[in-house]
């Protein structure tokens, strides 16, 4: 069961039915490498290794998610990416010009800033030729790969990138790619062509493949695999859903004057539970029971004869020390909000959305009211610069890449930069410059 239903009991209230969706990204119980054949193992990605999906859907069903999710990627990207060949030699720069002619660096580069924004982490794939030297750089959806189990030194040795949304999938249906150690990539890349000598004291060639996967990673406190972006805090606290409460109300409201009087927030680990009970496996069959679920709670709720009853369900207390609720439901005062006005509400929750996602809101535009407070233009450019000074870590991370085809190209001179766009005023007579930083860390305009 997936987003928030209504349904309409009478002329004056209504019910809204929804998946708490306080149980994304970290798991219950530890999980356990799954098997496609041997030399094929991953680590699930959620218990039913769909949860990247999960997260996809949950961001576009909100539009101010969405929006912030746009803008932390397009500020990661800023001016986008060049290799500064600035104190490299004509050969060299020439080389440089013809690797970045035959790849796609910009939609390289801002699918990486799309992925560490969404997952906190990013796959980059770099392709050798038959004399060693990288001659392509892609980058791999992060939605669509999966780690290996690691080693006992806690190594992940490749990644299998594949459709995980089929069923039944085997070795043919995922690629294989070996994954560098993302501690030390260069010196495990020289080492696995054989370009570089072995902790054993000896050179040898360990793998034979073209291509080899990066892994781009934000550290986190708690990421073993998967890591836990800071905006799943959304997803963890309540104003997710109260957002789309608000805009369900509303339109209730609007089409038939029947504003909410109860939501019932259903977690969806209580159906799992619900049809192994019943020994139900049938797509069809379990869409029927979660019909006969619903109904049953809304016949409690509205039926006179249920007037006065209690109604039990269970719950668990988080070592955390939250309370993690199969069923919850919550009357909703109805005269408190007489005609459907939310406004006040959506301003604050899309405030918090906003705080979570580390995005002002005057930067995207998106406070809801008939009048508001804006910004002056000089607080606009200086919230904008900082947002984009707050990437350099990210650039950092993705600079790790780059640093190993420039070592293996032999490069010399050439390093990764990332121009930032400096929005200017109007006396300087244009509405933006682009800005970098030379090697003594000064400022330079184009």
């Amino acid at each position: 069961m997936e987003g928030m239903e209504v349904y309409e009991i009478s002329r004056k209230s209504a019910v809204a039915l929804t998946v708490n969706a306080d149980h994304v990204w970290r798991e219950e119980v530890d999980l356990a490498p799954i098997e496609i054949a041997p030399g094929y193992s991953y680590m699930p990605w959620g218990s039913d290794n769909l949860l990247p999906y999960e997260i996809i859907n949950l961001v576009e069903q909100d539009e101010t998610i969405t929006t912030c999710m746009q803008f932390n990627a397009e500020i990661c990207y800023g001016g986008g990416f060049v290799y500064d060949c600035s104190n490299a030699k004509d050969s060299i720069r020439k080389e440089v010009d013809n690797f970045t002619l035959k790849n796609n660096i910009a939609g390289y580069f801002y699918g990486l800033c799309e992925d560490l924004k969404y997952f906190g982490f990013g796959i980059s794939i770099v392709y050798l030729n038959a004399k060693k030297e990288i001659v392509r750089v892609v980058r791999k959806n992060a939605a669509y790969c999966r780690f290996a189990p690691a080693d006992k030194k806690g190594r992940i040795p490749y990644i299998l990138y594949g459709n995980w949304r089929k069923s039944g999938l085997t070795k043919d249906d995922v690629e294989k790619i070996p994954l560098l150690d993302s501690d030390f990539p260069l010196d495990d890349f020289l080492i696995t062509i054989g370009r570089q000598v072995g902790d054993d004291g000896k050179t040898k060639v360990r793998s034979q493949s073209s291509k080899f996967a990066v892994l781009t990673k934000i550290p986190g406190a708690d990421s073993l695999y998967y890591p836990i972006p800071p905006y799943a805090a959304l997803f963890r606290g309540k104003w997710y859903n109260i957002k789309n409460l608000i805009g369900v109300a509303k339109e209730a409201n609007l089409k038939n004057s029947a504003p909410i009087k109860y939501l019932v927030e259903i977690s969806d680990k209580y159906f799992e539970r619900l049809f192994r009970a019943a020994g139900i496996t049938d797509d069809v069959e379990k869409k029927k029971r979660v019909r006969e679920e619903k109904t049953k709670i809304i016949d409690y709720l509205t039926g006179a004869e249920n007037s006065g009853k209690a109604l039990f369900a269970n719950f668990y207390v988080s070592p955390d020390g939250k309370e993690i609720h199969d069923v919850k439901i919550t009357r909703i005062d109805e005269d408190s909000k007489q005609g459907g006005d939310w406004a006040t509400d959506m301003i604050e929750a899309v405030n918090m959305i906003c705080f979570a996602m580390r995005v002002h809101s005057n930067l995207v535009g998106s406070v809801p009211s008939k009048s508001q407070t804006n910004n002056s233009g000089s607080d606009k450019r200086e919230l904008y610069t900082i947002a984009q000074a707050l990437q350099k870590p990210y650039h950092d991370l993705i600079s790790l890449v780059h640093n190993l085809i420039i070592q293996v190209n032999k490069w010399e001179g050439v390093k990764p930069n990332y121009p930032f766009i400096q929005l200017t005023t109007l006396d300087e007579n244009k509405d933006a410059k682009e800005v970098t930083i030379d090697k003594n860390n000064k400022t330079t305009e184009e």
